[in-house]
């Protein structure tokens, strides 16, 4: 019998907690259901209509016609192409070399690899507009810092326009992309590596591994979340590639995005008075290519 209050004080506390604790959460939550989850929703629906900026009247439902519009579409398919070519490039590469830089200075002295951490991070907190301004400068086809510096070393006669040759333009907005996304990886890396059992490295060395399989046996299990954690936040990153697009080429020179591409058909384009349902069609297929390229990284982390 007297278990009872106890249970009971037990139990109410609990429930206070419960309570304090939705409490808390409650205006993020409404955040994320007033900007993310209904937007979202919003978005599919638009995407079965053909709402638009010149009828004033309600859209009209017309089914699956904009999906099945976009397979015809060349400008959403290039568009689509070009996305694909800067997730599969900067993807790997951007996880690769923060991998190599954050095992070449983890070990540092606490100022040297803050100093390091510092210089690689510095693009991430700089305003995207700023480091855009910057990279346009040094492509710039007549007083760019680039055409000078070929010339000066002999590897050119004339000046490249890089930013409006086709086939030159997409690899200038990838070099770019990858500059500005390694920052944080290597941060998270410097951290994972830290965190990495030193008494599992140390017997795998006495038993005479090599730093090779040290790596792949030691380390690379237990930095796999980050790594994972990494992988998801740069395909997404590099799937929504819109900022240097519309400041540097405005998607010419074959450098159209899918997300440039829902910018322009929902606000610019004009034969079609800014055709809100097809853009956000185009928005669901770029949510769906995303969701399953995660779903295929988280697999392929788990596996291993």
């Amino acid at each position: 019998m007297a278990k009872q209050p106890k249970q009971s004080m037990s139990r109410a506390l609990q429930r206070r907690e419960n309570i304090n604790g939705y409490l808390f959460m409650l205006p993020s939550l409404i955040f994320f259901v007033g900007f993310v989850i209904i937007p979202m929703f919003m978005c599919i629906f638009m995407s079965l209509t053909d709402a638009n900026m010149r009828d004033q009247a309600l859209p009209h439902f017309i089914g699956i016609k904009n999906f099945v519009d976009l397979w015809k579409d060349e400008d959403f398919l290039g568009a689509l192409k070009n996305t694909f070519l800067i997730v599969v490039v900067s993807v790997p590469t951007v996880c690769a070399f923060s991998l190599w830089v954050a095992s070449a200075i983890y070990k540092l002295k606490s100022p040297v690899l803050s100093a390091f951490r510092c210089i690689f991070y510095l693009p991430v907190v700089t305003g995207s507009v700023a480091v855009t301004v910057v990279w346009k400068w040094m492509y710039d086809n007549y007083n760019g810092i680039l055409n000078t510096a070929l010339k000066g070393a002999g590897l050119i006669e004339k000046n490249i326009n890089f930013l409006g040759t086709p086939g030159i333009a997409i690899w200038c907005i990838i070099i770019i992309l990858f500059t500005t996304s390694v920052g944080q990886p290597i941060v998270l890396y410097v951290s994972a590596l830290g965190n990495v059992d030193q008494s599992l490295v140390e017997a795998a060395e006495v038993d005479g591994a090599n730093h090779m399989q040290v790596f792949w046996k030691i380390k690379w299990p237990q930095i796999m979340p980050t790594t994972l954690y990494i992988l998801v936040i740069t395909t997404i990153n590099s799937f929504q590639c819109f900022a240097l697009i519309q400041l540097l080429t405005s998607g010419g020179s074959d450098t159209d995005t899918v997300m440039f591409r829902i910018y322009w058909t929902a606000f610019k384009l004009t034969e079609q008075q800014g055709h809100f349902g097809y853009a956000n069609a185009m928005g669901v297929v770029l949510a769906i290519f995303i969701a399953i390229l995660s779903a295929v990284q988280f697999r392929l982390a788990r596996e291993k």
